[in-house]
């Protein structure tokens, strides 16, 4: 399994680059995720959207779709894709320390 370092722990992640184990993500982390995957600055709705995700996948075992975030978390459709474009579940999952999510290819 191939390592990544991330403010300064190393963490193993799959061959998408997904942390394998949540367990290991911390909030200094996903800065780095996030510019890794081009977005330069996360403000106060992408942490919105990191933190339910994290949460949600804590209490239900599961990764969060775009419509449980909007429903649950309380962000619109529009925002999540405007906030994560181009594949905002993945790329949200990514940042939040989660796995892939299992619609995405």
């Amino acid at each position: 399994m191939a390592t990544k370092t991330y403010a300064g722990k190393t963490v193993e992640v799959d061959d998408d680059g997904f942390l394998v184990n949540s367990e290991d993500w911390t909030q200094e982390m996903a800065p780095e995720l996030a510019k890794e995957i081009g977005i330069n600055d996360l403000n106060e709705m992408h942490w919105k959207v990191i933190n339910f995700m994290r949460s949600d996948f804590r209490e239900k075992g599961q990764i969060p779709t775009i419509r449980r975030i909007k429903n649950a978390g309380g962000v619109s459709t529009k925002d999540v894709y405007d906030l994560f474009p181009e594949g905002p579940a993945k790329k949200a999952a990514m940042i939040a320390g989660l796995r892939k999510p299992q619609g995405c290819v």
